[in-house]
């Protein structure tokens, strides 16, 4: 039903992927979202959570280069210790709080001199442009509908993004002290479709609609990532994924599972895609100026 969607909406949806690492470990956590693309000139959209991220990632990285930078100043006397904890306490470091982040656009443009971005005031949207680049990596962009009417309950609709990250051309570098990317190992993920039925819409306290739900999650690595129908046309974007509770609940169930008898509990739950609306994305963009392509 969406062979032919997915392969357009292909075109135009990127993958983010980050690495980070928490404070006194050096194991590298991968992470990714998506965004995808509007117009030939850069401009892309994505979650405003997904920026945020971003912008996070770049706060801690900040902090942590000041922190070593005053530490390797600190003679290693009897009062190190000591000093070494005031520095961690100054800079907030504790096991198990991120310290770095590296992030980075796959197949978006030939170079990157930076990117700014705006982000929606209200809702879970921001705008992502990037700089000064000589050419695209991407082909074609997202068309929306000039009509949203056509969204009703039971309209199928299907998204796609990167979640389930296989991308390993990363590294820790002790001589540094830092992690980095690699020109060796995987640098993609495989991109994921996942298709759902419209359930209902989201309101907001003025009345405002501003969202779609779908009857299937969203997946992690898939914020950011369009929602399409059968011909292509983007009537959305994933966001977030909630979790309502069915009240089938089991305690103290005996099953009988490898010839043994057991007891469980379950406690069932729904998960249910929330996506921003196309009129909510179309606004944002005329309110910026961002051109973009109807039908």
């Amino acid at each position: 039903m969406f062979v032919k969607a997915i392969a357009e909406a292909s075109k135009y949806t990127r993958a983010i992927h980050s690495i980070s690492r928490n404070y006194k470990t050096n194991k590298i956590i991968p992470g990714a979202a998506t965004l995808f693309f509007v117009n030939e000139e850069g401009y892309a959209i994505t979650c405003k959570h997904v920026i945020q991220w971003i912008s996070q990632g770049m706060q801690v990285g900040k902090n942590f280069n000041a922190f070593k930078e005053s530490l390797s100043r600190v003679p290693k006397d009897g009062k190190y210790k000591q000093t070494l904890k005031n520095l961690e306490a100054k800079h907030h470091l504790q096991e198990g709080n991120m310290i770095q982040m590296r992030t980075t656009f796959v197949d978006c443009i030939d170079s990157i001199s930076g990117f700014s971005w705006h982000l929606h005031p209200d809702y879970d949207l921001a705008i992502l442009k990037f700089n000064d680049f000589n050419k695209t990596l991407y082909h074609d962009h997202a068309i929306f509908p000039k009509d949203s009417s056509e969204i009703n309950q039971g309209k199928f609709l299907c998204r796609l993004g990167f979640p389930f990250p296989e991308f390993n051309n990363f590294r820790y570098n002790p001589i540094n002290d830092d992690i980095e990317w690699t020109n060796e190992g995987t640098k993609v993920s495989p991109r994921f479709p996942l298709e759902g039925m419209v359930t209902r819409f989201i309101g907001d306290a003025k009345g405002v609609k501003f969202g779609i739900e779908m009857s299937t999650p969203g997946l992690r690595g898939q914020s950011g990532g369009p929602l399409f129908d059968k011909n292509g046309v983007v009537y959305g974007m994933q966001s977030r994924t909630k979790h309502l509770h069915l009240g089938f609940d089991i305690e103290n169930k005996e099953i009988f599972s490898k010839g043994k008898s057991k007891k469980i509990n379950d406690y069932s739950f729904i998960h249910l895609g929330e996506c921003i609306h196309v009129d909510i994305i179309k606004e944002f963009l005329k309110k910026h100026q961002v051109k973009f392509t109807e039908v």
